[in-house]
């Protein structure tokens, strides 16, 4: 089986150093690191006003980097070639290709709302696995945001409540900059996400909740299978689903699809027709239907979730996993056949429940285990995967872990 370990702090902090000493022949100002995440459940929810149930990972994306006295950025990585360079002025909407969108983005962001920011140059390394939906681009964004942060003095990282501007940054990195018109989930998992608690966002009003979260106090552990299908986000297929809730929350007259509650549902559905999407694509009144019931049954399925953690009811979610990778699937129609024999297989195993997290559209996905049983599980997804020719899967157990922070070499 192909795990994916995590590394130290103190391994990943080094390796970060080492690469900036490469590039740059010399030492950097410090070290920040910033988790991937895992959503437990609430898909496709937040740029619909919802709630999702992110966890960070202990798998992380470590940013060396100093600043400098001229107005220039040089930027470097382990997982890409070459060094990136760039004026501080260049840097805008349409004007970075690649990785960099990612890390000089958050650095223009936090300029365009009044930041004092000057040239720097970092070098990247990182155990995240990239392309596999545990949010590797906000991983980057966060390391270079809390980066920033210190080395420039901007006094955003005191508090969640502070760092929120963080992560409005790291937001308009990746909606302006790089292109993709995620939601905001994944940077908040990345910088306000607590040791030992899931994250409950409301995207709807920003308010968020840590909720108790240790699988291993009750004998259990969440299995990430990162599928190896190619994750991108970025080829039109995320921005046709949340342009099409737009369309429909408009059609329908509320700000956001979470204004439609689960009892007007039905009602709500029989007022829609098809939609015109802004760039002139129409959607038929049955797709519209479908990714509208999604997103309101999804966001009911977070509330039911949290109420069986706050129970201690831990093992029973595992329906409320089954019915959102179904709803993934048939409603929103994000799964890849690898997630989807990843869960069935899973399932099969002993799996209390599993589904697609993230995006979709491949990447990976979790299953909820008795601790015992992550061998077993695992192995038969291997087999599965093997029996249909496909590249072997890889996998981590998640816990919840901290946010993005300065590290050092030394733990």
């Amino acid at each position: 089986m192909n795990q994916i370990p995590a590394w130290t702090t103190a391994e990943g902090a080094e390796r970060a150093r080492a690469a900036f000493r490469d590039a740059f022949d010399a030492e950097p100002a410090g070290v920040w690191a910033a988790p991937g995440r895992v959503n437990l459940i609430g898909e496709h929810t937040d740029y619909n006003g919802g709630l999702c149930l992110p966890i960070a990972l202990a798998h992380r994306t470590y940013v060396a980097l100093s600043p400098v006295d001229d107005a220039q950025i040089a930027l470097t990585s382990r997982q890409e070639d070459g060094v990136w360079t760039a004026a501080v002025d260049e840097v805008g909407p349409g004007s970075v290709d690649g990785w960099p969108g990612y890390a000089a983005g958050v650095s223009w962001a936090l300029a365009q709302d009044g930041r004092a920011l000057g040239g720097y140059r970092a070098a990247v390394d990182s155990c995240v696995p990239y392309g596999a939906g545990l949010s590797s681009s906000a991983a980057l964004e966060s390391a270079f945001a809390v980066a920033f942060d210190d080395v420039f003095d901007l006094g955003l990282g005191a508090d969640d409540d502070a760092r929120a501007s963080l992560v409005a940054a790291c937001i308009r990195a990746e909606n302006e900059v790089a292109g993709a018109n995620t939601g905001g989930m994944d940077q908040s998992a990345a910088l306000l996400s607590h040791d030992g608690t899931a994250l409950l966002l409301d995207m709807r009003d920003g308010s968020r909740t840590h909720i108790p979260f240790d699988l291993a106090a009750d004998g259990l552990a969440l299995l990430v299978i990162d599928t190896r299908a190619p994750h991108q986000l970025v080829d039109g297929q995320y921005g046709q689903r949340r342009a099409t809730c737009e369309a429909a929350a408009q059609r329908l007259g509320v700000p956001t699809l979470r204004e439609i509650a689960p009892d007007r549902l039905e009602d709500a559905l029989h007022d829609l027709d098809g939609v015109t999407l802004p760039d002139g694509t129409d959607v038929d009144a049955d797709v519209v239907r479908r990714r509208v019931r999604h997103v309101v049954t999804e966001i009911a399925r977070v509330e039911e979730f949290v109420g069986l953690l706050r129970d201690g009811r831990v093992r029973e979610v595992g329906p409320v996993m089954d019915a959102s990778h179904v709803s993934l699937r048939d409603d929103y129609e994000v799964t890849v056949p690898e997630l989807d024999v990843a869960v069935e297989t899973a399932r099969a195993a002993g799996a209390y429940g599993a589904r697609m997290t993230g995006g979709g559209f491949g990447g990976s996905a979790i299953a909820l285990v008795e601790a015992d049983a992550v061998d077993a599980v695992s192995a038969a997804v291997s087999a599965a995967f093997a029996e249909r020719g496909w590249t072997e899967p890889g996998f981590l157990a998640a816990t919840g872990d901290g946010a993005a922070a300065r590290v050092e070499t030394e733990e």
